[in-house]
């Protein structure tokens, strides 16, 4: 039987998404076709939320422009040099390769882990995109603030609507996903663009030394408030190359990227940080340091601070780039939850359980107001399974220890995943709640210790 046939063969067997076989030939993309989505991940909601929070946070300008520069192209060669050649080889969601070493029981406990943190940030999307939607009927909200939007009920509804119409669009799969992303991001980047300029003329800003004074201002002003904070040089470094940790260190996009035909899927990303990583995050903190200047506002609300700038474009620009960044998420949380499911169900049922977990969270709009601790926790805790699937990939024939342990034993539970998974994710978590270690500064000591523990526990235990 040639390789045709045998694609043919799996594709009448296959049902969802592929999410227990390899990607047939058949279905595989060109690099290009990941650019559209990475653009419109990462060029999307999060960046209204989190460039103002650099601002806020007394990050100069100068350092901004620079960090980002080092740390975007730092988090692009990871996704072609870490993550690609193991999608392309394998061609199998991260759960499924996860389930072929841990074991079935042991990756239920690491997909509920892995789809409740990617629901807190899709939650956070949807209430970037209800912000929009609520700015013409007078529904607002304030962040940070610790607020909850359960005491709207008006903004409750509208975060419940928003929400399940992402998870419908979600739930139909990866090419409608992919579909949605090609078509929305070109445009969204230009609103951006548009939005940082209009802020620029807001602020009458003539020079770069004028800008640098405006940015100070809005710096002062803000603290003046919230109290005075540092987000030096390194840690915008850290922090944009692994905001995304979770999906490069952690390998969560062995789920996308198997969609790949070969390895420069891996440069998909590169679209997503310049012009959303970069530029996006910058106008969008633009966007703040005009309404400090213009209102003396120093509310980051994606929907107010879209409509100041660019009016009703600004409006649907939210909406879709929340939408855009909260679609592939919830595809991503929804297959994690497949676990949980019979194995005969439709992919669809993790998703829309991924979905109404994610509206539900969304609900709290304090939450988007803490991204920038989010993103750096859900990378420490769910990167070091990525080193565990690198040294399984790279490592374990080399050093004489059994490949795809669970699966060749028939066990469903390997405890060397577990201990070194657990064990690095256990000491980071105490360096950051109990010793204040900004969350991103975790990440990469705690991929190293899981993947090095795993070599060790593994040459010792018994086959």
């Amino acid at each position: 039987m040639d390789q045709n046939n045998i694609d043919e063969v799996i594709e009448q067997l296959e049902v969802g998404e592929f999410e227990r076989t390899p990607v047939p030939s058949s279905k595989l993309k060109g690099w290009k076709s990941f650019l559209g989505m990475y653009a419109g991940e990462h060029a999307a909601g999060t960046e209204f939320m989190i460039g103002p929070l650099f601002l806020a946070a007394g990050a100069s300008l100068k350092d901004l422009a620079v960090g980002l520069l080092l740390g975007n192209i730092l988090a692009i060669l990871t996704w072609r040099y870490l993550v690609a050649p193991i999608a392309v080889s394998s061609k199998l969601t991260l759960y499924y390769q996860l389930e072929k070493i841990a074991g079935k029981h042991l990756v239920k406990v690491y997909n509920v882990v892995n789809g409740v943190l990617f629901c807190f940030l899709a939650g956070a999307m949807i209430t970037v995109s209800a912000s929009a939607v609520g700015i013409p009927f007078n529904i607002n909200f304030t962040v940070p603030e610790n607020i909850f939007g359960l005491s709207t009920p008006a903004f409750s509804t509208i975060v419940i609507i928003v929400g399940l119409v992402m998870t419908v669009v979600a739930a139909a799969g990866y090419n409608t996903v992919s579909k949605f992303a090609n078509i929305a991001a070109p445009w969204m980047i230009v609103v951006f663009a548009a939005c940082g300029l209009s802020a620029l003329t807001q602020m009458e800003v003539t020079s770069w030394d004028s800008l640098v004074a405006e940015w100070n201002k809005g710096i002062g002003v803000v603290q003046s408030i919230n109290g005075k904070q540092d987000f030096g040089f390194w840690k915008i470094v850290i922090f944009s190359w692994l905001c995304n940790a979770a999906m490069h260190f952690g390998m969560a996009d062995l789920t996308i990227m198997r969609f790949a035909k070969d390895s420069r899927a891996g440069w998909g990303p590169s679209i997503g940080m310049f012009l959303g990583h970069y530029m996006a995050w910058i106008c969008a903190s633009f966007m703040l340091a005009a309404q400090i200047k213009l209102t003396g506002d120093i509310s980051a609300n994606p929907g107010a601070l879209a409509w100041s700038a660019v009016g009703w474009t600004g409006i649907i620009c939210v909406i879709v780039a929340g939408w855009t960044t909260a679609n592939p998420t919830i595809y991503r949380a929804g297959l994690a939850f497949q676990s949980l499911f019979p194995s005969n169900s439709k992919t669809y049922s993790g998703v829309i359980l991924a979905g109404l977990v994610a509206t539900a969270a969304g609900i709290f709009p304090a939450l988007s107001g803490k991204l920038l601790d989010f993103v750096g926790l859900y990378g420490t805790i769910l990167g070091p399974m990525g080193g565990v699937i690198f040294v399984n990939h790279y490592l374990a024939k080399k050093m004489n220890f059994i490949q795809n342990y669970a699966d060749e034993k028939r066990t469903g539970f390997n405890l060397a995943v577990l201990l070194a998974w657990v064990i690095p994710v256990a000491l980071g978590l105490f360096f950051i709640f109990e010793k204040g270690v900004f969350a991103a500064y975790a990440v990469i000591p705690c991929w190293i210790a899981s993947s090095a523990l795993y070599v060790i526990i593994m040459k010792f235990q018994k086959s």
